[in-house]
């Protein structure tokens, strides 16, 4: 399975449960993930997607581990399981959200 394959299944799986799949791009910024994944009530994650077993590049590994460090969320996704795992604990994190009282 191709990098785009899995870009694509990601976008549909997201905008099923509830979510945007924005792309990301941030000209002058080598190695961003592909993805700002957002769900409601804050919920909101940096994708990076590779083929099935593909490495991510150092420079990749240096953005994301800065993204980290800023406190976000991040993940590194290559296969339809994946996807479906991660996108459960996104959605079940964001109803965890909606569910407190002000």
């Amino acid at each position: 399975m191709r990098e785009k394959e899995i870009e694509e299944y990601l976008v549909k799986h997201v905008r099923q449960c509830g979510g945007k799949a924005y792309k990301f791009l941030s000209p002058g910024n080598s190695g961003v993930p592909d993805r700002l994944v957002v769900f409601p009530n804050g919920v909101i994650a940096f994708i990076e997607l590779k083929a099935p077993g593909e490495k991510t590049r150092p420079v990749q590994n240096h953005e994301i581990n800065r993204l980290r460090r800023f406190g976000h969320l991040v993940a590194i996704l290559d296969s339809k399981a994946k996807i479906d795992s991660y996108v459960k604990v996104l959605t079940q994190e964001s109803a965890r959200r909606g569910a407190k009282t002000v």
